[in-house]
C-alpha cells in the first residue's frame, strides 16, 4: 500500500484540517484574554461554531488589581 495515499485520504485530511481549527481558536481565545486551553478542547467538539462563537464575544478586559 502506498504510504502518501493514506496521509491524502478523505478522511485524513477532515481530521488535520480540524485540529488546525482547534489550535487557531486556541490563538484567538488567548488573543482576546481567554482561556487557549478551554477553547482547545472546546473547539475539538464544536469546531467553526467555536470559531464563530470567539470572533463574537467581545475582549475580556485585564483585571485593575
Amino acid at each position: 500500500m502506498d504510504h502518501f495515499a493514506l496521509f491524502t485520504s478523505a478522511p485524513a485530511g477532515f481530521f488535520v484540517g480540524w485540529g488546525t481549527l482547534t489550535l487557531i481558536n486556541a490563538g484567538l481565545a488567548q488573543g482576546k484574554n481567554r482561556s487557549g486551553l478551554a477553547w482547545w478542547a472546546l473547539s475539538l467538539f464544536l469546531g467553526p461554531v467555536a470559531t464563530l462563537i470567539l470572533v463574537v464575544l467581545p475582549k475580556v478586559r485585564a483585571k485593575m488589581f
